[in-house]
């Protein structure tokens, strides 16, 4: 089941983001993502539409939107490679029909992910925090 969140799930939230971040991100640093633990929890997610995959009365996933743009999508990874990420990124495609999203170049798994799901590499930034190379990807239904 997707449901919209509550505020009582913010700590599973933030939990899947931690340890997805630092998974996913092994070219940076853990004490970055520590440092960004409150911001996430104070802003970000509260100033985003996020819907939460539940199974089995536990959180097991969330997306993430700020408007058209995907702020995050995370799935616990005891559930990865499951169609959870690609049921949320459908979830968050019912409610835009355009998106964008950043992602670290050097995230492989989640760059093809995008990919596969109809996403176009329209550019490359530089993330100032990291210091790290990011493509930005667009999504447009009329294309889907």
């Amino acid at each position: 089941m997707i449901r919209r969140a509550s505020h009582q799930d913010i700590d599973a939230i933030i939990n899947i983001w931690h340890e997805g971040s630092i998974l996913a991100h092994s070219f940076i640093r853990p004490d970055y993502w520590n440092s960004q633990i409150d911001e996430m929890k104070t802003t970000y997610i509260p100033m985003s539409v996020t819907h939460v995959k539940v199974e089995n009365m536990k959180i097991v996933g969330f997306i993430s939107m700020v408007d058209n743009y995907l702020a995050a999508l995370f799935v616990d990874q005891s559930y990865r490679n499951s169609g959870i990420g690609k049921e949320l990124l459908e979830c968050g495609k019912k409610q835009s029909e355009h998106m964008k999203v950043k992602v670290y170049k050097k995230n492989t798994k989640a760059v093809h992910f995008y990919e596969r799901n109809g996403f176009i590499k329209v550019g490359t930034l530089l993330d100032e925090n990291t210091n790290e190379q990011e493509c930005l990807f667009e999504w447009n239904e009329r294309h889907d």
